[in-house]
């Protein structure tokens, strides 16, 4: 095998959570009187976690005085409504059942808040044992500091070189040449081809058979 382990991003990557979060950035935005976000702004907004989320959809951002609370909402709203519209993207499951018969371990990391990460691996992979969130009060950096990485790196008792980072940000690529790590680039997630190559990305994938060749071949 190429790789002894996979370890996935998870909004954009295993899982298409736009519409979820869209939601929960608009019912935040109703809270308190701010104007709505459309669905292509949040796209384009997701990734580098909740805080900087709620900045770039709030009006002026960090300046704005209900910034923490608009966090705190966001958050909550988001912990009890991360399911209605959520859902594999096609032939994801199929992949990671097929890596893990393959002897291929398999791990998420992800900006999302380590509840919710959690809550979701568990609802749609549960045969993923290494999940880490955002877990920044422990001390672990939210991507694209390698920390999540090389935690769940330290789970799997492997080797960074073992292993291959599959995500579909500027942030995934940042994070995989941070931690020393190859990098492949899923195409279905929330950034397309040219972001990804101005970011510096080389390996893309437009399917997870081909995700699969691109893993064990």
């Amino acid at each position: 095998m190429k790789y002894k382990a996979a370890i996935f991003d998870l909004d954009g990557t295993l899982l298409d959570t736009l519409d979820d979060l869209w939601d929960a950035v608009n019912h935040t935005m109703d809270l308190y009187g701010f104007p709505h976000r459309t669905r292509d702004e949040v796209r384009s907004f997701v990734g580098n976690g909740v805080e900087r989320l709620i900045e770039l959809s709030v009006p002026d951002g960090l300046n704005n005085p209900k910034f923490t609370e608009a966090v705190a909402s966001y958050r909550a709203y988001y912990a009890a409504n991360s399911e209605h519209k959520t859902a594999p993207y096609a032939g994801v499951t199929g992949l990671i059942r097929k890596l893990l018969s393959d002897g291929i371990a398999v791990s998420v990391v992800s900006n999302k808040p380590h509840g919710s990460t959690v809550t979701l691996c568990a609802k749609y992979f549960p045969d993923i044992a290494v999940v880490c969130g955002e877990r920044e009060a422990e001390g672990i950096r939210r991507k694209p500091y390698p920390d999540t990485v090389f935690k769940a790196v330290e789970d799997l008792g492997l080797q960074v070189t073992d292993c291959v980072y599959i995500g579909d940000s500027e942030v995934d690529i940042r994070t995989a040449a941070n931690a020393g790590m190859d990098c492949i680039s899923v195409l279905w997630g929330f950034r397309d081809e040219d972001c990804l190559r101005e970011e510096g990305g080389t390996e893309f994938v437009r399917s997870a058979d081909e995700l699969y060749d691109a893993i064990v071949k």
